[in-house]
């Protein structure tokens, strides 16, 4: 199930709540279109220092590969992986971007599309605000009887010695 990065809009002086319809949500994973046309993904999101980064930064490379003899292909390749690179991190270059813009990181969500996790979210969120108990998923645990006696419990060690302070 996706998980994705609730994020609300800064706040202006004439509002006292933000606007529900602002607020965004960035889906970690793999972006598929910053892969696969990220010069026009970062325009699509308004992501200006990001994009002039980008475009320094692979113009350069190129340059500096191509004035060192690199084959044409072998810098092909290059580019390829930057490529494969920038859809693997474009929701993080996102979330820098929104962060560097005053918006507020609110919380996180899952859901099975983004509609879903929006519901789910808006429905804690709206929770929250009146008040109520979060809903969990954990259930609470029951008070200790002293009728039940507890089993002891062997200690949480991790490694070739399971029992704290044993002879090696």
């Amino acid at each position: 199930m996706p998980i994705y990065t609730v994020y609300q809009p800064p706040l202006r002086a004439a509002d006292a709540f933000p606007d529900p319809e602002k607020f965004v949500f960035v889906r970690d994973g793999f972006s598929f279109w910053a892969f696969l046309l990220a010069a026009l993904w970062m325009l699509w999101h308004r992501m200006w220092l990001v994009l002039l980064l980008y475009v320094a930064a692979a113009l350069g490379a190129e340059m500096a590969l191509f004035y060192a003899g690199i084959p044409v292909a072998v810098i092909g390749i290059i580019g390829l992986m930057a490529s494969l690179l920038l859809g693997i991190e474009a929701a993080t270059l996102r979330r820098f971007t929104l962060a560097r813009q005053g918006w507020r990181d609110v919380g996180i969500v899952s859901g099975h599309d983004q509609q879903d996790a929006e519901q789910r979210f808006f429905e804690a969120w709206v929770r929250a605000a009146a008040g109520e108990p979060a809903q969990s998923a954990v259930p609470a645990p029951r008070p200790a009887s002293s009728a039940v006696p507890r089993m002891p419990q062997p200690p949480d060690v991790i490694g070739l010695f399971p029992n704290p302070g044993a002879s090696r």
